[in-house]
């Protein structure tokens, strides 16, 4: 049995939980550099919880310059047995609507202008992501929803755009007739990725506020109607996250689904010719393997 700890990826608001005891913002450093902010910790229903604003508070980081690995590794650094993401997206589908909340468990990563792994030169590894997210984390993001009296939908793929500008009609039309993509954001990716190569239980909770610009009766983004839609959606995650604890419970097993053993077999590069310098930015990430 290991001790559970989560932590909540998400924006302002998120992180702000009633009933959180001990709470204490943490800064933390990370050989891939400073995380997107310091690391909110304390202890709800009598679990250990982590909070990390994903562009920092004021938003001061674009979807571009978020420093992924430095927030995926500072969690794994201080603990953190499960991630939840918490994120902004826009809606391909006409029944998922704004207000409403996705549980995702697909991705189509369209972003490239981010380093996307730990891993490279020195150390290959190569993960498996052809199931992206952690089923039994998801189930309980689904049954904290559902039980907060939020209208979720259990599955849905998630196209990652680079950003910051939104989408054309064209690429809108064409991620939803052609590619089949449900939600449209700019953070999930490498996020879900390197959560994997750190071998930490993921799941996505897309917060819809949009239906991005394909929608005849709503044309183009609004900005403006995105934040009011968002503050009602920061509520809503709140009442989700608060209920996760009681679900998850303060010890949990190995995942069933392999999630924290996804290095088990990926690292190809012989000990010999492994670049030191790498190994020593790897310690938390990959130090069970390493």
């Amino acid at each position: 049995m290991t001790k559970t700890k989560i932590a909540v990826i998400g924006g302002s608001g998120i992180y702000d939980i009633d009933g959180l005891e001990n709470a204490e913002w943490t800064a933390v450093d990370t050989p891939w550099g400073a995380p997107s902010d310091q690391i909110l910790t304390g202890v709800l229903n009598g679990v250990d919880m982590a909070f990390l604003p994903r562009h920092g508070r004021g938003h001061i980081h674009s979807p571009t310059t978020v420093p992924y690995r430095a927030n995926i590794d500072v969690l794994k650094r201080i603990g953190v047995t499960d991630v939840i993401s918490v994120s902004a997206c826009g809606s391909f589908r006409e029944q998922m609507a704004p207000g409403d909340f996705v549980i995702v468990d697909q991705f189509i990563d369209r972003t490239f202008a981010r380093e996307k792994s730990f891993f490279g030169t020195g150390c290959v590894a190569h993960v498996s992501v052809a199931h992206p997210t952690c089923p039994r984390l998801s189930a309980a993001c689904l049954a904290a929803a559902i039980d907060a009296g939020i209208t979720v939908h259990d599955g849905g793929t998630y196209l990652a755009m680079e950003g910051p500008q939104f989408s054309t009609l064209a690429e809108s039309k064409m991620y939803r007739e052609s590619w089949g993509a449900d939600v449209i954001g700019m953070t999930n990716m490498p996020e879900a990725k390197l959560a994997r190569e750190a071998e930490l239980c993921y799941a996505s909770v897309a917060m819809i506020t949009d239906y991005d610009s394909w929608h005849p009766d709503h044309g183009e983004v609004d900005v403006t109607q995105i934040i009011q839609t968002l503050m009602g959606n920061a509520d809503k995650g709140r009442d989700m996250v608060k209920r996760l604890p009681d679900l998850l419970g303060a010890t949990r097993e190995d995942c069933p689904h392999g999630c924290d053993k996804a290095l088990e077999y990926a690292i190809l590069t012989g000990p010999d010719a492994r670049d030191p310098a790498l190994m020593a930015k790897l310690d938390a990430v990959a130090g069970r393997v390493l």
